[in-house]
C-alpha cells in the first residue's frame, strides 16, 4: 500500500499513537480523518495537520458512518482505517459488566462495525487496509486488568481473521502490538485511581521495557503497511516472550506468577 493520496481515517486521534499516525500520513501524501469523543482535541490535531475532524464514539455504528461520509465527501473513497482509539478501564474481578461491556465495544467490536461497513466496498474495489491497534497485552495479557487483556486478546483475533479471510481479496491488515507508549491510557486510563491492583497495573507496564514515543510507533505502524506486513511489534521484547509462551505455556504462566509477586511487593 502507497500512502500518496490515499484516503485514511483514523480513530483515537486526539493525542497519542492516534495523532502521531495522522501526522505520519499527512506526512506521507494522504488525505486524513481523525475522528476521537474528545471534540475540542480532536478538532485542534486536525486543525494543526489539516486534516478533517470528526467527533464521536469509535464504537458507534453512526459515528464510523459519519468518519466515512466526512471522507468520502472530502477526498473520495475510504482506503485505509486505522481502528486505534482504545481504553483501559476495569481492573481484576472488581469491573463491572459495563466496564467490560465498555473495554469490548471500544477494543474489539468498534473493530469489527468499522470492517462490516467498509470490507465489502474494498472487496469489490479489490483495494483496501484495515490497521488494528492491539497491544502486546492481547499477545501476552496484561497484569492488574482483565478487561483490557481480554479485549485485546479479540482485537488481535479479529485481525488475523482478516487477514486470513480477505487477503486473497486484495485486503491488507496489520495488527499493531506495542507494551508502553507514551499517551493519555498509561498515564491515566488504565492505572487511574491508588488501589494496589492500579500501581500493580501501572508497574507491569512501565516496568517491563522502554516507554515509546508515539512518533516512533507511527513510524513502524506506517512501514508496516507499505511493506504489507501483518504484526507490528515495536518492542523487540514481545515477539520473544511470545516464543516462550508458545513453546512453553506452564513455564510462562509460572514466569508471569512471579513477575506479579514482585510488582505487588514493590508497589506496597
Amino acid at each position: 500500500m502507497q500512502l500518496q493520496d490515499k484516503v485514511a481515517v483514523v480513530t483515537g486521534a486526539a493525542g497519542g499513537i492516534g495523532a502521531a499516525v495522522a501526522q505520519a500520513l499527512v506526512d506521507a501524501g494522504a488525505h486524513v480523518v481523525v475522528s476521537d469523543v474528545d471534540e475540542a482535541r480532536v478538532v485542534a490535531t486536525a486543525e494543526r495537520l489539516g486534516a478533517v475532524a470528526v467527533a464521536g464514539d469509535a464504537s458507534s455504528d453512526e459515528a464510523i458512518a459519519a468518519m466515512i461520509t466526512a471522507a468520502e465527501q472530502a477526498h473520495g473513497p475510504v482506503d485505509l482505517f486505522f481502528a486505534n482509539a482504545g481504553i483501559g478501564d476495569g481492573l481484576g474481578l472488581s469491573a463491572t459488566d459495563a466496564q467490560w461491556q465498555a473495554a469490548l465495544d471500544v477494543n474489539l467490536l468498534a473493530h469489527v462495525r468499522a470492517a462490516r461497513q467498509l470490507v465489502p466496498g474494498w472487496v469489490e474495489r479489490g483495494t483496501g487496509y484495515f490497521v488494528s491497534t492491539a497491544s502486546a497485552a492481547g499477545l501476552l495479557t496484561q497484569i492488574g486488568s482483565a478487561t483490557y487483556s481480554v479485549s485485546k486478546h479479540g482485537a488481535v483475533a479479529f485481525a488475523e481473521w482478516l487477514a486470513v479471510t480477505y487477503g486473497d481479496d486484495g485486503i491488507g491488515v496489520s495488527c499493531l502490538c506495542p507494551m508502553g507508549v507514551d499517551t493519555d491510557l498509561l498515564r491515566s486510563g488504565m492505572t487511574s485511581g491508588d488501589d494496589a491492583e492500579g500501581r500493580v497495573a501501572a508497574a507491569a507496564v512501565t516496568g517491563a521495557g522502554e516507554v515509546l514515543a508515539p512518533s516512533d510507533v507511527a513510524d513502524q505502524v506506517l512501514a508496516a503497511v507499505t511493506e504489507g506486513r501483518f504484526l507490528i511489534t515495536p518492542h523487540e521484547d514481545v515477539r520473544e516472550f511470545l516464543r516462550r509462551k508458545v513453546d512453553d505455556h506452564d513455564r510462562w504462566i509460572g514466569g508471569m506468577q512471579r513477575y506479579q509477586r514482585h510488582l505487588r511487593e514493590s508497589t506496597r
